[in-house]
């Protein structure tokens, strides 16, 4: 995971990255703060690998933030001022993101930072035995209700950008969600996440070949990401 902070005067943008950021799996955030001066620290302690980070602050600009951490992490320098891009540049910053920011554009700047990183295997939670009272459904709030959703009635989940689809037999549940979000909520020895864009359940799985998941008749995709992890995973059940 690369560690993220994103520094702002403004708290509406820096919602704005916090959300950003809970929708790219490789990303998580550590702090989202007003204040320089904290993240200046918490990046001259090791603390950080990304920071994206406003050039208009009262306490210290971000011009002056990147000289004093002398490449110490990463920068994504968030603001309105086209004029210091060339100031940005000259201090080595990954890219330069004018406000309003849209998504499509945040995410190709993360993906130059994320190729060249060593690609990391994802390492999926150790299974746990649920207790015999364990809760074995899910509610979800969709366009005009919350709807209960029975866990043995999921075949799998997929990732539509601010939005999941849940799969079962008789419908398609859609809800306003992210797939981390969903990921946490569902039971880890039932549900396993294979791609960025899915969520199976295990014991629907009706066959696995060449990276691709069978169920019913839908053919969903291992990610290169997840690959080793799920193969591990499944190897370890059937051991």
């Amino acid at each position: 995971m690369v560690r993220c902070i994103a520094v702002d005067d403004e708290p509406l943008a820096l919602d704005i990255i916090a959300d950003y950021v809970d929708k790219v799996p490789e990303l998580t955030l550590v702090a989202s703060t007003t204040n320089a001066i904290e993240a200046l620290t918490m990046v001259q302690n090791g603390e950080v690998d990304l920071a994206f980070l406003d050039v208009q602050m009262p306490e210290l600009t971000g011009i002056q933030f990147l000289k004093i951490i002398n490449g110490k992490c990463d920068v994504i320098l968030t603001t309105a001022y086209p004029q210091y891009a060339l100031d940005g540049y000259e201090l080595n910053v990954v890219d330069y993101l004018l406000k309003p920011i849209a998504f499509d554009r945040f995410y190709r700047s993360v993906q130059k930072i994320l190729n060249n990183r060593p690609q990391q295997q994802v390492q999926l939670p150790v299974p746990t035995p649920l207790p015999s009272d364990a809760v074995d459904f899910i509610f979800v709030k969709t366009e005009h209700k919350i709807q209960r959703v029975d866990l043995d009635d999921i075949l799998y989940i997929e990732g539509l950008k601010d939005y999941i689809s849940i799969y079962t037999a008789m419908e398609r549940i859609v809800t306003l969600q992210n797939m981390k979000k969903m990921e946490d909520i569902l039971p880890s020895n039932r549900f396993v996440r294979v791609h960025r864009s899915y969520i199976v359940a295990l014991d629907k799985i009706a066959s696995i070949e060449r990276g691709r998941i069978f169920i019913e008749d839908k053919v969903i995709p291992v990610g290169d990401t997840y690959r080793d992890a799920f193969y591990k995973y499944i190897g370890d059940k059937n051991g």
